[in-house]
């Protein structure tokens, strides 16, 4: 007797699915006591799930894999970061872009070349805002990796490409990885304790803006902590060349933990003088964070501002008062000034949540 079976793979099948896409197995497929099935077979899509049927019925097996964008995370450091299903994506991907102007890898485009096996296209902030049709162009015929230094949602521009490639119904799948809206745990300060994160931009001499202070007094006035994520410059125009059409580009600027001290201070002190924080507002210091040489600087915002933690990517914390004695007895390692944090610490945080 002939028998017809049909199977449908959804999220938790669908890389074993793509293998036998791959792989384009033409065996026949045995059922019914081994024998051979030999009628033509049927296929249902269903892409808006990112799933296949695929229906077989005498002499064969028939599959249709559903190709798609997909957004890899690299995590924070090296090549060696990402993910061993973030891996298998980018090996098998026709194209692989990098996103590189919301967050930099410490290591360089060919390091990755030479770890992925594959040539790696740089997509600039112009390539990603401006230009997504390059990248999703055939991402419906043919699997495109697009590579975001950390996880792919830490910025509102990925979720924006994602939504562009909806509009043009190509299947998207993320590969999650970790950030430093999670690594930041390195400091030893508890995640639960952490309020909104802010971004902190370089100032100009007539542009200070000052939206991220609110955020800080918001969280403050709970007593929790706040991430402040530093601004980087990457193939930015000048104004001049900008208002002229030229495509000259500013070499490539890293915000550092004391410039980011300073400017708090600045809009604190010149500026808001609401008291949301003070110069001897202990604070924490990071960079190169997951890397061999990361870095941690625990102190007053006033110390910070002399910090030298070296080369980037830099972040900063402000501490709230709703502290734990855990938090503390991890940061005095890191403290500039042991004895004087301990003292802030026991006069301005122990016991105020």
């Amino acid at each position: 007797m002939d028998v017809a079976v049909g199977l449908t793979f959804t999220e938790a099948g669908w890389d074993g699915c793509s293998a036998l896409a791959r792989n384009e197995l033409a065996q026949p497929y045995r059922v019914n006591r081994g024998n051979p099935l030999s009628a033509p077979p049927k296929i249902f899509e269903n892409p808006r799930q990112k799933s296949f049927t695929f229906q077989h019925s005498k002499d064969g097996i028939h599959t249709q894999r559903f190709t798609m964008l997909y957004l890899v995370g690299l995590g924070l450091a090296d090549e060696k970061d990402i993910t061993v299903k973030g891996l298998e994506i980018v090996k098998k991907a026709e194209r692989v872009y990098l996103e590189a102007y919301t967050a930099v890898l410490l290591v360089e485009k060919d390091v990755l070349e030479a770890f992925y096996g594959r040539e790696v296209i740089i997509a600039d902030r112009e390539t990603v805002e401006s230009e997504s049709d390059a990248i999703l162009k055939d991402a419906d015929k043919v699997d495109v990796a697009f590579l975001v230094v950390g996880d792919p949602f830490g910025a509102t521009t990925h979720t924006d490409l994602v939504l562009r490639a909806r509009e043009l119904s190509i299947p998207t799948r993320s590969i999650p990885n970790a950030s430093i809206l999670t690594s930041i745990g390195t400091t030893g300060l508890q995640l639960y304790n952490f309020g909104q994160t802010v971004s902190m931009v370089f100032f100009l001499e007539n542009w200070k803006p000052a939206s991220f202070y609110d955020r800080i007094k918001e969280n403050a006035s709970i007593g929790l902590h706040t991430l402040v994520l530093l601004d980087i410059k990457v193939k930015e125009q000048s104004i001049e060349n900008m208002a002229r059409g030229r495509k000259i580009y500013e070499p490539p600027r890293y915000m550092t933990v004391a410039q980011c001290a300073q400017q708090m201070l600045e809009i604190e002190e010149d500026v808001k003088k609401e008291g949301a924080y003070t110069r001897d507002s202990l604070a924490v210091g990071v960079a190169r964070v997951g890397s061999e040489d990361q870095k941690i600087v625990a102190g007053t915002l006033g110390q910070l501002c002399d910090a030298d933690l070296g080369a980037p990517l830099h972040s900063l914390v402000l501490l709230g008062r709703r502290t734990h004695d855990l938090e503390k007895d991890f940061l005095e390692e890191f403290a500039v000034d042991k004895e004087g944090f301990k003292e802030i610490w026991k006069k301005d945080y122990e016991g105020k949540a």
